[in-house]
């Protein structure tokens, strides 16, 4: 995953976690410290800030660490003020870049927020579901050397049966059981094995060695057949994601296509 992916999945995610059980109106008060009001809303952009192991609990069990949590805040920011620190140059400092990454990341969710809209993921999974997907049911004699697996090719020639030769001579986790790898579609071989598979018909086998990080392969293809397609709702994350990450990248492209930037390396030199 690219840091671009991650940054705009990790927007797609607040989205999706702003959706809590609505036990309250968002100006409902939950407390009230020195005469300072915690509403419900405080309580779920708190929610919705927490690392996603915390935010897969169950709310109730989360909601009286997170109101503690905020009267605390509150406390302790009520009483840096009485000390002044909210005036030193550090904090001021620190406090505009914080604005800075925040209006970001709320300008990156509105963006995302409209393009992960249930009507343009529909539309999405209907343009995509046009793509007929394919996938093929192989077998392969995995060998250390090409030398090897040329031999294994002549024996074929020779009439031997694959299923036989791969428990033989196969140094694959597949080869007793006659190298059958099942079905598998495109995106989840490497992809000289991919390549050199989805080239063959169904019935034959490769007429040289395909190189992989692995070794040298033979590969016998028995069928080939349409995916079975997913469902809107199978889909619908994976829409989700991909809708973020291409909205969210084509904004900021936007944006640096506009602009006049000058890159400097770490000793302050410009970038060539």
């Amino acid at each position: 995953m690219t840091l671009r992916a991650s940054i705009f999945g990790a927007a797609a995610m607040a989205l999706m976690t702003l959706s809590q059980p609505a036990y309250a109106e968002e100006s409902t008060v939950l407390a009230i410290v020195n005469g300072d009001k915690i509403t419900r809303s405080d309580l779920d952009n708190a929610f919705s800030n927490l690392p996603p192991q915390y935010q897969n609990a169950p709310f109730e069990q989360m909601f009286p660490l997170l109101l503690t949590s905020l009267i605390d805040s509150k406390l302790v920011a009520a009483d840096a003020r009485a000390r002044g620190l909210d005036k030193e140059p550090a904090y001021k400092e620190r406090l505009e870049q914080i604005s800075e990454q925040l209006l970001e990341r709320y300008t990156i969710r509105q963006i995302i927020e409209e393009a992960v809209a249930e009507d343009k993921l529909r539309a999405r999974f209907d343009a995509q579901a046009t793509e007929a997907e394919m996938e093929i049911h192989a077998r392969h004699i995995l060998l250390k050397t090409e030398a090897e697996a040329l031999e294994v090719i002549k024996a074929l020639d020779g009439g031997a049966d694959f299923a036989e030769l791969a428990k033989e001579k196969s140094t694959g986790p597949s080869g007793p059981r006659g190298g059958d790898l099942g079905y598998f579609g495109k995106g989840q071989m490497v992809p000289e094995f991919e390549t050199a598979a989805f080239a063959l018909d169904a019935g034959s086998y490769s007429s040289t060695p395909v190189k992989t990080q692995f070794g040298y392969h033979v590969i016998k293809v028995e069928e080939s057949r349409q995916a079975k397609p997913k469902t809107f709702e199978e889909s619908v994350e994976e829409l989700r994601a991909a809708a973020a990450e291409e909205a969210g990248g084509q904004y900021v492209d936007s944006l640096r296509s506009k602009a006049e930037i000058e890159r400097f390396g770490l000793d302050g030199k410009k970038a060539n």
